[in-house]
């Protein structure tokens, strides 16, 4: 009797599908709690967390619940917690002054954070001036009403300082203004902050599912942001920002949307030798969970099977609005 162990009926694949245990021990892709990073949003202003609509299970949180769910985080095992400050709407402005206000939202909420977890917890600040401005952009405007790349700069490098002197470990730029990474770390370094990392946007796309985001920051956005963040046709584009922010000195590089551009993030993961993180963005989210409140989808393996697929393809690190609730189940 002869068995021709390649090919059917010799070879099959099905055998090692026949029991949980044994898909669990051959998986070639394994969620960690350390994998995960919490994006979470503080408002200015308010007694009780302010549900964000478009984003069930998610809030604006007040002071004190945010350090509540950075414990929370920290004792599921997730790795960070990404800040988002939203000020009261009669402190925005046009230079977006309240973002570099030591005493600014956003600044206060990391220091709040640092007192409750200290160096246990991975800081992350979102270092951008949108939450901020009167008018919604990223950055200041000329006199065109475009933002002016150059003049947002030195607003950035100044967010980084009062960020760091805060206390936070990583900031992470989200403006997509050229040149931002190398501004802000020269900024850090002549503070003294060389210890400070820096989490580069470096892949951002202009993307429709950014849309819950800008509830739950309170944005101002009057028409786009194409003029500065990617088009979504373009993929060989990423690889020059890309190299471009490693020269300027990124410790760290993020691709955002991370589902519909998982192409691109595999690419990014391929080429270079410094961590690379994932931003599963409130579009992703909401969509998960308004078919799941539907009935359409099974949301806890949906949620499972959206996180696996962002790690396959080569994030490091997946910034997700469950992060406390999958590190718990992990």
């Amino acid at each position: 009797m002869s068995t021709t162990y390649g090919t059917f009926p010799g070879s099959r694949p099905r055998r090692l599908r026949t029991t949980p245990a044994m898909r669990r021990m051959v998986a070639e892709t394994r969620l960690h709690p350390a994998d995960l990073i919490l994006p979470a949003f503080v408002r200015e202003g308010i007694s009780t967390p302010a549900p964000i609509s478009a984003m069930p299970g998610v809030v604006q949180h007040t002071r004190d619940t945010l350090r509540k769910a950075a414990v929370e985080a920290l004792e599921a095992g997730v790795a960070g917690i990404m800040l988002f400050g939203v000020p009261e709407e009669a402190k925005k402005d046009a230079a977006g002054t309240a973002g570099t206000d030591p005493d600014g939202i956003l600044q206060v909420a990391i220091r709040d954070v640092k007192a409750e977890v200290g160096d246990e917890l991975v800081i992350m600040s979102d270092l951008c001036l949108d939450e901020f401005t009167d008018h919604g952009h990223c950055g200041v405007l000329d006199a065109s009403g475009r933002v002016d790349n150059d003049a947002t700069l030195e607003r950035y490098a100044e967010m980084a300082q009062v960020q760091a002197d805060a206390g936070v470990h990583v900031v992470g730029p989200s403006g997509m203004m050229d040149g931002q990474v190398g501004v802000i770390r020269d900024a850090l370094d002549q503070t003294g902050h060389e210890d400070v990392s820096v989490l580069a946007y470096t892949v951002k796309y202009s993307s429709a599912f950014y849309g819950p985001f800008r509830e739950a920051v309170g944005s101002s956005l009057q028409g786009d942001r194409k003029t500065y963040q990617q088009d979504p046709a373009n993929s060989r584009e990423s690889m020059r920002e890309l190299a471009l922010d490693l020269a300027e000195g990124a410790d760290m590089v993020m691709v955002k949307p991370a589902l519909p551009y998982l192409d691109v993030l595999a690419k990014v993961a391929d080429t270079v030798d410094v961590p690379v993180a994932a931003y599963q963005i409130s579009g992703e989210y909401a969509m998960v969970e308004a078919a799941a409140a539907n009935g359409w989808i099974d949301r806890d393996r949906a949620i499972m099977e959206t996180l696996t697929g962002i790690k396959r393809a080569g994030a490091d690190m997946i910034l997700t609005y469950w992060a406390t609730e999958v590190a718990r189940q992990l």
